[in-house]
């Protein structure tokens, strides 16, 4: 199963932004194979990334692993702080 980032390429805030570009840049430098889902080219995306987030208000970036929800930024940050990638991405 995928690894899957839902972002969103169209935002104004920046930081939402940054948050997108450090998990691309961690997940390609660990070379972790991953696909990235644009919320903005897709409605239906949208409604998936909250669907199994199980949050119907969250915000990107999302990450799960097929269906299953792996978590948000903060928790990516603190996974990769405690170099606890691969069990959090569930790999």
């Amino acid at each position: 199963m995928p690894v899957k980032v839902f972002y969103a390429s169209v935002s104004s805030n920046t930081e939402m932004k940054k948050r997108q570009q450090r998990i691309f840049m961690v997940l390609e430098s660990k070379r972790i194979s991953f696909e990235r889902v644009d919320i903005a080219a897709n409605e239906s995306d949208k409604e998936l990334m909250r669907q199994i987030s199980g949050d119907s208000t969250a915000l990107p970036p999302q990450i799960c692993n097929g269906n299953s929800y792996c978590g948000d930024w903060s928790a990516f940050e603190d996974a990769v702080e405690n170099d606890d990638l691969v069990a959090f991405l569930k790999l």
